[in-house]
């Protein structure tokens, strides 16, 4: 049963539960991706989380053809044509009956409810993988934050049975996590992706200023607070965005700047393409959608960057596939 200081009434709108991850903070992790970010970054490899909204999208392999999709929908939003199903998302209500309905999985629903008790419980059952690796739960997103009351009360109920819990974040949030979310992780993985506000603004859709302002209060909190015990900042590097020798440069002299030892690994993330299908099935056209791997070389040359720009070098590293 869920603590009593936890309202089980509240729900949060949960786009996917990744288990066996490596990717999300330290050991072996169970990654909790929720719906809706106020960012809109153009590379970004999860579009479906972006809107707060549930959404569904035509999986095709496997389609039977039977139009039973069509058939429920109260909208009329899909329409069975030669090619497959279509969807008119100008007026699809993400109600989901055509999910629930198709006999062979063809249509997933793209943000389902779950209640706080229902999600730790299905995420204990992976508890033996964490104590094992040193690993835990991970909130994700989109941008887990925006549905404070709910990942706060997911956060507490994990502390509570003694999974060591993490917040994957853009930084734009509000005053309010501080004291409702904060405290129940013990890492905080912060996204800071480009340095110069105005390109901030073009490739993601808001200023940076409000991010790097609440990175400096997060390293200050965490060099008084017990929780969260430390940062990892991520920096993704994409070609012809942010994978450029100046702004890792102007990123490592922000980290430089923050309270000596709270940020214990500043990562690289290099880009990838893998998430083009999602675009697709969602009906969004993607500037990236012919963009390669980083080359190696150049990965190299923005890690030796980002390791001389005034950081600690033992902090830093680099993750992802390049060619």
């Amino acid at each position: 049963m869920i603590n009593s200081n936890v309202k089980s009434s509240v729900t949060g709108r949960v786009l996917e539960i990744q288990r066996m991850s490596t990717e999300d903070g330290p050991g072996i992790r169970t990654t909790v991706f929720l719906k809706g970010c106020p960012l809109s970054c153009a590379w970004c490899h999860n579009p479906e989380s972006i809107s707060r909204l549930p959404q569904i999208h035509w999986l095709g392999a496997g389609c039977l053809g039977c139009g039973l999709c069509v058939e429920v929908c109260p909208a009329s939003a899909l329409t069975l044509t030669d090619k497959g199903v279509t969807v008119n998302r100008k007026i699809c209500t993400g109600c989901g009956l055509c999910a629930d309905t198709c006999p062979s999985v063809s249509i997933e629903l793209l943000g389902r409810m779950w209640s706080i008790e229902d999600l730790v419980n299905e995420l204990v059952k992976d508890k033996a993988y964490f104590e094992n690796s040193g690993g835990g739960v991970t909130l994700s997103g989109g941008e887990s934050t925006m549905q404070r009351e709910f990942t706060a009360g997911v956060l507490k109920e994990l502390r509570s049975r003694g999974i060591s819990t993490a917040i994957d974040t853009c930084g734009l949030f509000p005053e309010q996590v501080f004291d409702e979310i904060f405290p129940y992780a013990d890492i905080i993985l912060f996204d800071l992706k480009e340095a110069d506000p105005d390109l901030h603004k073009k490739f993601t859709g808001v200023s940076n200023e409000p991010i790097i302002e609440n990175l400096h209060k997060v390293a200050a909190y965490v060099k008084e607070h017990l929780y969260p015990e430390r940062i990892w900042v991520r920096t993704p590097v994409i070609p012809g965005a942010t994978a450029r020798i100046d702004n890792i440069k102007a990123i490592g002299g922000i980290i430089s700047r923050l309270p000596s030892g709270v940020v214990e690994r500043w990562e690289l993330c290099a880009f990838n393409n893998l998430c083009a299908d999602k675009y697709k099935r969602l009906g969004i056209e993607w500037e990236f959608s012919g963009t390669g791997l980083v080359e190696k070389s150049e990965m190299e040359k923005l890690f030796e960057t980002a390791k001389s720009s005034g950081v600690r070098e033992d902090i830093v590293s680099w993750s992802g596939s390049v060619r």
